[in-house]
């Protein structure tokens, strides 16, 4: 019986020869076409047909740079990890490293919003991805394997969920016209009925304390702090 043959994934897989004509095409302007369209309609303006279109392309031409549209997401999100990798060495400072990333992990997000609606699923496997994968590894030197997981994951799963609400309240801004302070201001007579029932201390000790509202900075320091026990104690 033969054994099933290896897939050869797109990171792996040869570009056609270059044809200049009718329209030169490459799986490098294949992805910045598609970033562009992200950037400005969203991940669902995100098409074969419709990058093929922005290229001046047949779609039929796209298949032999990539198979399915799964594998053009893929690119796309691996390009914008090229965007957060440092081009330097990275250092093994754990803390400096971790929250650099973790910044330039935000500000590509919030350059290209639908970064963060594809991030937390299916491991990336691109070349960009994995730099930045062995940058947040590397950082952390020998401790133990159970400890560079822990520690790793929760600076990322806090990044991930920050990165995406803070998205959503941009988002919500531009479909309601209102910003965060237009918005308090007007659902501000209905909670203070509802917190006045007293049902709500809790909540409304936070609401009305001086720092109610901690930005991505001050909750990065928090996760920092909060794993720095776990390297120290080599748990």
């Amino acid at each position: 019986m033969t054994a099933p043959q290896e897939p050869i994934l797109v990171w792996e897989r040869p570009e056609p020869p270059s044809r200049p004509a009718p329209s030169p095409l490459s799986r490098e302007r294949i992805v910045r076409a598609a970033i562009d369209l992200a950037d400005r309609d969203g991940l669902d303006a995100v098409s074969l047909r419709k990058v093929a279109a922005a290229l001046d392309a047949g779609p039929m031409r796209l298949y032999g740079y990539l198979s399915t549209k799964e594998e053009l997401l893929d690119l796309m999100v691996d390009e914008v990890y090229g965007e957060i990798v440092p081009s330097g060495p990275a250092g093994d400072d754990w803390r400096v490293v971790l929250g650099d990333l973790s910044r330039r992990t935000r500000q590509a997000a919030l350059r290209h919003e639908w970064f963060a609606d594809l991030l937390g699923s299916r491991p990336r496997l691109g070349p960009n991805a994995l730099a930045f994968l062995e940058a947040s590894l590397a950082c952390m030197g020998e401790a133990p394997v159970g400890t560079v997981m822990r520690v790793v994951g929760t600076v990322n799963a806090y990044v991930l969920g920050a990165v995406r609400r803070e998205i959503t309240e941009l988002r919500a801004e531009r479909a309601t016209g209102m910003n965060e302070q237009e918005w308090q201001i007007a659902s501000g007579p209905y909670l203070t009925r509802m917190l006045a029932t007293g049902r709500y201390p809790a909540l409304a000790r936070v609401i009305e304390g001086e720092d109610a509202n901690p930005d991505f900075e001050e909750g990065l320091d928090c996760v920092l702090d909060g794993v720095a026990p776990l390297v120290s104690g080599g748990r």
